[in-house]
C-alpha cells in the first residue's frame, strides 16, 4: 500500500510539474506583479530559502511528536489527552480542506483566464471534491472488505486444522486479537490516504510559493505556511503512530511529508521564469488538483478520524472527555481557519 501511495505521489509530482511548465505565457489575463530589479529578485530568494528552512523543520517536528512520543504517556492511544489532541489535528485537516484548499480550487476553476465553456458553465470544484470523496470512500471500504475477507479465510483455515477444539475464552481472544488487528489495519489505509491527500496539496502551496517573484505575497506566507505545515503534521503524525508501522515506514512517512512543500518551493524557484500562475493550463491542474485533495481531506477528517472518535463507547460514555474533544476540535478547526488570512 504505501509502495502504491508513493507511486501514485510521484505520478501527481509528474503532473503538477510538466503541465505548468507547458502552460502558455499568452494568457491575456496575466497580472503578475511589476518586479522591482535584480535587488528585488534577491530578496524574493533569500525568502525563499527560509521559508524552505522554517517550513522543513515545522513539517518535521510537528509530524514526528506523536511517533517519538510513545514513551510518553500522553501520546498513548488510551490516554484521554492522546483523544482531545487527536480531536485537535482533525479540526485541523477538516478547517484545510474546507476553508484552504476548496477555495482555492474555486478561485482557479472559477477564474475570468479560463474560457467560459466549459469551466464557467459547471461547478467543476464541488464536483471534482465529491468524486473524490467518493472514490476514497471506496478504496477504503475495497481495502478494509477485501482484508477481511483474508482474515476470516485465515482465521476459518486455522479453526478447522484443530478440529474446533476451543472454548468460550479462546474464541474471546481470537475475536479480539481479530478486532485489533483488523482496526490496525484501518488505520494504515487511513494515514497512507490522508498523507496522500496532503502532500498533493503541499506541493501546489510549494510550488506557487516559489514561482512568486513578490515579497510582499511571500513575506506573510512564509510564517503561516510555517504554523499550517506543523499543524497539519500533527494531524497526520497522530495517525501515523496508531497505524503502528514499522521504524523504517514512519521515518519514510516522516520525511515524505516533511520534504513535500520544501521540494514545491525549489521546483517553484527552478521554474520561476517559465510558469505563468494565471495562464489557463495552471489554473485547470491547480484547480482540480486542489479540489481532489480536498474531498479527500474532508472525507478523511470527517469519517476515518472525527466519526469514529466521537461515536467510541469511551467518548460517549465520558461527558468530560466529550466537552474537552468538542472544545478542542473547535479550538483546532478555529486557528487553522485563521491562519486563510495569509495563507
Amino acid at each position: 500500500m504505501a509502495r502504491k501511495t508513493m507511486f501514485l505521489f510521484i505520478f501527481f509530482c509528474f503532473l503538477l510539474i510538466l503541465l505548468p511548465l507547458s502552460a502558455s505565457a499568452e494568457c491575456k489575463c496575466d497580472l503578475t506583479e511589476t518586479i522591482g530589479g535584480s535587488g528585488h529578485k534577491n530578496k524574493a530568494l533569500k525568502l525563499k530559502i527560509v521559508a524552505i528552512l522554517s517550513i522543513l523543520i515545522a513539517g518535521a517536528f510537528g509530524v514526528s511528536i506523536p511517533s517519538f512520543g510513545k514513551n510518553i504517556s500522553t501520546f498513548h492511544p488510551e490516554n484521554n489527552i492522546f483523544f482531545i489532541i487527536k480531536a485537535f489535528a482533525a479540526g485541523v485537516i477538516l478547517a484545510t480542506g474546507f476553508v484552504h484548499i476548496l477555495p482555492d480550487a474555486y478561485e482557479s476553476l472559477t477564474s475570468p483566464c479560463l474560457s467560459p465553456k466549459p469551466w464557467q458553465d459547471f461547478p467543476f470544484t464541488g464536483f471534482v471534491a465529491m468524486v473524490s470523496a467518493i472514490l476514497t470512500m471506496m478504496v477504503d471500504a475495497f481495502a478494509t472488505s477485501f482484508y477481511q475477507r483474508l482474515h476470516f479465510s485465515h482465521v476459518h483455515v486455522h479453526t478447522h486444522a484443530t478440529h474446533g477444539h476451543a472454548h468460550g475464552s479462546a474464541f474471546a481472544s481470537s475475536d479480539a486479537s481479530g478486532s485489533g488487528t483488523s482496526d490496525l489495519f484501518r488505520h494504515r489505509i487511513v494515514s497512507q490516504v490522508l498523507e496522500l491527500g496532503i502532500v498533493v496539496h503541499s506541493v501546489i502551496i510549494g510550488i506557487s510559493l516559489g514561482a512568486s517573484g513578490s515579497v510582499k505575497t511571500i513575506k506573510p506566507l512564509v510564517a503561516a505556511l510555517t504554523f499550517h505545515q506543523f499543524f497539519e503534521g500533527m494531524g497526520l503524525g497522530g495517525c501515523i503512530s496508531q497505524a503502528k508501522f514499522k521504524s523504517k515506514a514512519v521515518a519514510a512517512m516522516i520525511l515524505f511529508f516533511s520534504l513535500t512543500t520544501p521540494v514545491g518551493i525549489g521546483i517553484g524557484i527552478g521554474i520561476s521564469k517559465v510558469y505563468k500562475e494565471n495562464s489557463p493550463t495552471a489554473l485547470v491542474i491547480e484547480g482540480i488538483f486542489n479540489s481532489a485533495s480536498a474531498g479527500i481531506l474532508i472525507y478523511m477528517a470527517l469519517v476515518d478520524l472525527l466519526a469514529t472518535d466521537f461515536m467510541s463507547p469511551k467518548l460517549q460514555t465520558n461527558f468530560k472527555l466529550q466537552l474537552g474533544a468538542n472544545f478542542s476540535l473547535l479550538l483546532g478547526s478555529g486557528c487553522m481557519s485563521l491562519l486563510a488570512k495569509w495563507a
